[in-house]
């Protein structure tokens, strides 16, 4: 039967940068979900990327439903609102909103083309 010694004194170089580490510390590295064969330090070990393999997973994202049936009934339902924090008093939310009144501007702009 073999059997190998513990080496918990014992020390191996980075394949990847050459730095010197406990045997313990060194990982192998992997590329596209395969070990290279190489020993590579933890602190330098780059973790496979799932991004590079793209294709090898099928993705479908639909955005459109077939047949949809939107709420037509309700008026409040096709209103737009917003929060709007400028004004003056208190709001509906309870927030006092004194001295923040704005004031606008507009002018007017003429474009030539030739």
């Amino acid at each position: 039967m073999s059997r190998f010694a513990s080496g918990k004194h014992s020390f191996g170089y980075c394949d990847k940068t050459g730095f010197r580490y406990p045997t313990k510390d060194l990982v192998p590295e992997i590329v596209n979900q395969r070990p290279t064969g190489f020993l590579v330090g933890k602190d330098v070990v780059d973790p496979d990327q799932p991004q590079l393999q793209l294709g090898k997973v099928k993705v479908d994202d639909p955005r459109a439903l077939r047949n949809p049936r939107p709420d037509r009934a309700m008026d409040e339902s096709r209103e737009l609102f917003a929060f709007d924090p400028v004004g003056g008093g208190v709001t509906e939310l309870g927030s006092r909103t004194v001295g923040l009144d704005i004031e606008a501007q507009s002018g007017t702009v003429t474009v030539t083309t030739s």
